[in-house]
């Protein structure tokens, strides 16, 4: 099987981990996550393991991916173009990360949580969708220098 062929498989069994892991890691749990970020409150400190385990396992990942001159189901790798940190990207973060830390979820846990019906995911959801869209309307892609 050659490596087009196989991507989908990989991109399907990777998704699957990775919703897997937000769901025993309790990542999906918006209660939780909020609890999290409630440092001077009932702080719940056990989600620092889990973004050390994901730290860890993309570090080695991203360390072996280096050595290789090819990534697995590709010809090359896709590195980023955009490498500078500007209003943009800094702004960006800032809504992303208010949104997160108020709703007690981002894109990927909304997501595993899609398949309840809960309408507060459902709202979350379409917010995002929304705000994706206005963004992309009112600011614009972002533009690649040549």
């Amino acid at each position: 099987m050659n490596r087009q062929r196989l991507a989908p498989l990989v991109a399907l069994a990777s998704g699957l981990i990775f919703g897997l892991g937000l769901l025993v890691s309790g990542m999906n749990n918006p209660a939780k996550v909020r609890a999290f970020l409630d440092v001077f409150g009932a702080w719940e400190p056990a989600l620092i393991a889990v973004m050390g385990s994901a730290v860890t396992v993309f570090a080695l990942a991203f360390w072996l991916g280096r050595k290789r001159s090819a990534p697995v189901c590709a010809s090359v790798f896709h590195e980023p173009t955009l490498t500078r940190i500007d209003a943009r990207l800094l702004s960006g973060a800032i809504l992303f990360g208010v949104g997160w830390g108020l709703v007690g979820l981002c894109p990927g846990p909304a997501l595993v949580n899609i398949f309840t019906l809960n309408s507060d995911v459902l709202q979350f959801v379409a917010a995002l969708l929304l705000g994706n869209r206005l963004a992309h309307w009112l600011v614009g892609p972002i533009k690649h220098k040549a």
